[in-house]
């Protein structure tokens, strides 16, 4: 299976884009499946209404389903208060019915992941797109899931479930079960929920597609962007530029515009020389229905649906470097395709490292090796960031 996430800056068409992607693939006989939690944009553009509850056939080969991130929520937090409710009926809570419920901020990002993940343990598609929200949203987004762990590690480190054995017995005396063991049920679940969904996005099928205009900042946004989604280890396998306008127009206003677009399209294919570029026409109207998609990709922007093969990348790209015989360092190498000198960050908390791109950060745990060690100096050398660690020698291994 192919998942690919497509995202993009905010107005530049990634909704379209991604229902003609996914109708690209399926007209090359694939198995699509279009992923959306927009309201109407999504309805529009396919020209059909969709449902929450089950994909809605589009075209052969193509389905697509809207998310409901309220009913995914509801459903989510019945089943909590159910399986907490000696503990609010001991509190004297009273429970909320259904028809009260409205999501909380951040409904939708869980009810994306969780459509994400249901989806890549099936086997009914060759190919899922998703539409994403916007770039630096869907960095987080995908980073979430980590995140969550991390703090549930933290919070409630499963080694120190200290007197597991009693708590049985201490809850048959207290005529209750005990918050602690409750908390830890739930945390286990949580856990087992997020490490599913951290398999979907980082299987090697999974991959990100950038949908932008032709503008004189694109190159820009878009290095940034990248930088942000490499810094957290996400593949980039395409760059989508939208709305292109034909060249060589009589009209030397729209000549003029035409122009700056192939100035941004030249600088984009510089600043991605390893992925594919697709140029996708303006058709001087906003896409809606099947026929005015088969007509967007027909095009140049024919290539949409193929399954490009992801960039090849080990399991975790972060890798150590020994030069210890040489140079009496470890090296590891952080790649930041995209990344800049002003605004990168380098912070060691205990055991950990905190790496900071622009607006992005991330927070990782040294290797056992890089334990031992002390930071001595970190450079930005061709894309990859290169953090010295020195043996400390109060820590490292002597031989005798």
């Amino acid at each position: 299976m192919r998942i690919v996430l497509v995202t993009g800056p905010g107005g530049a068409g990634r909704t379209t884009l991604a229902a003609a992607t996914a109708l690209a693939g399926a007209r090359r006989g694939a198995r699509a499946l279009l992923l959306t939690t927009e309201g109407s944009a999504p309805e529009t553009v396919l020209g059909t209404p969709l449902g929450a509850d089950a994909p809605t056939l589009i075209a052969p080969g193509l389905h697509a389903r809207r998310i409901d991130p309220a009913d995914r929520f509801r459903q989510e937090f019945l089943a909590f208060q159910e399986r907490a409710g000696a503990a609010l009926d001991l509190l004297g809570a009273a429970p909320l019915d259904e028809d009260e419920l409205t999501e909380l901020p951040g409904s939708e990002d869980f009810a994306l992941l969780h459509a994400l993940r249901a989806e890549h343990a099936s086997d009914d598609w060759d190919i899922v797109v998703v539409d994403m929200p916007s770039a630096a949203e869907t960095i987080r987004l995908l980073a979430l899931p980590n995140q969550v762990r991390r703090y549930l590690r933290r919070l409630l480190p499963p080694e120190r479930q200290a007197a597991r054995a009693l708590r049985p017995v201490l809850a048959q005396l207290a005529g209750v079960p005990m918050p602690a063991q409750k908390l830890y049920e739930a945390a286990g679940r949580w856990e087992s929920e997020l490490a599913a969904v951290q398999r979907a996005i980082d299987d090697p099928g999974t991959s990100v597609r950038l949908v932008t205009e032709a503008g004189p900042v694109a190159a820009a946004n878009l290095r940034t962007i990248r930088a942000g989604l490499a810094l957290h280890g996400r593949r980039t396998d395409g760059v989508v530029v939208n709305r292109l306008l034909p060249t060589g127009s009589a009209d030397p206003f729209l000549a003029a515009l035409s122009g700056s677009q192939q100035t941004a399209l030249k600088a984009l294919r510089e600043e991605f020389p390893d992925v594919p570029v697709h140029e996708v026409p303006h058709l001087g109207r906003d896409p809606q229905g099947v026929e005015e998609l088969d007509e967007l990709i027909d095009g140049p922007a024919g290539g949409l649906g193929e399954a490009h093969p992801v960039p090849e990348q080990r399991t975790d790209p972060w890798t150590v470097d020994d030069r210890l015989a040489t140079d009496g360092i470890l090296v590891w190498r952080v790649p930041l395709p995209g990344a800049e000198r002003r605004g990168l960050g380098l912070v060691r908390r205990g055991d950990e490292v905190v790496v900071t791109v622009g607006r992005f950060r991330r927070i990782r745990t040294l290797p056992s090796a890089l334990r031992r060690c002390t930071v001595s100096g970190a450079g930005l050398r061709d894309g990859v960031l290169e953090i010295r660690f020195s043996p400390d020698p109060d820590l490292w291994p002597k031989n005798d």
